[in-house]
């Protein structure tokens, strides 16, 4: 007999054996693996499907049009939509300092609180210490609701922003 068939053909099939028995063993672990993500995401679907049912109760938020037509005619300059520039006390690098944080439309910006454009202001260093945004998030309510002529108003009596 040919010892070198034998040999080789035993090894592989208490090889073969061994790994279908060490692969049923480990198998019952893995159940309660996927039993646990299953309950995840059982979980996670719930959550979705209440998240969906508030958003559908919520009333609709109206989107106010910009009308550049009339901003023209208040401010008697070409105004372009979102531009923080237009608040007064902002100018162009504390634009660009909220823009960075994420505050890009008259619309965040006036959702924005007082102390949150603080640290905005705060993050970029000592140069905008000196600005006080007590009034912004007020100026962008009035720019995104288009209310110029109010704006144009209270600007006038301001100084600064402050």
């Amino acid at each position: 007999m040919n010892w070198c068939l034998i040999i080789p053909l035993i090894v592989g099939v208490i090889c073969a054996i061994l790994g279908y028995l060490l692969g049923r063993l480990s198998s019952g672990n893995n159940n309660a693996e996927i039993d646990a993500w299953k309950k995840k995401y059982a979980k996670l679907e719930a959550d979705l499907v209440d998240c969906r049912s508030k958003l559908s109760t919520q009333p609709a938020i109206a989107v106010i049009p910009f009308d550049a037509g009339l901003a023209k005619s208040v401010f008697g300059k070409a105004i372009k939509q979102d531009d923080l520039k237009i608040i007064e006390g902002i100018g162009p690098k504390i634009e660009k300092l909220f823009q960075k944080h994420g505050i890009v439309t008259w619309k965040a910006l006036a959702e924005c609180s007082v102390e949150k454009c603080q640290e905005i202001l705060d993050s970029g260093g000592k140069a905008f210490e000196i600005h006080r945004p007590g009034t912004w998030p007020k100026q962008a309510q009035l720019a995104y609701e288009g209310k110029w002529a109010e704006l144009l108003k209270w600007q006038d009596e301001l100084k600064g922003g402050k």
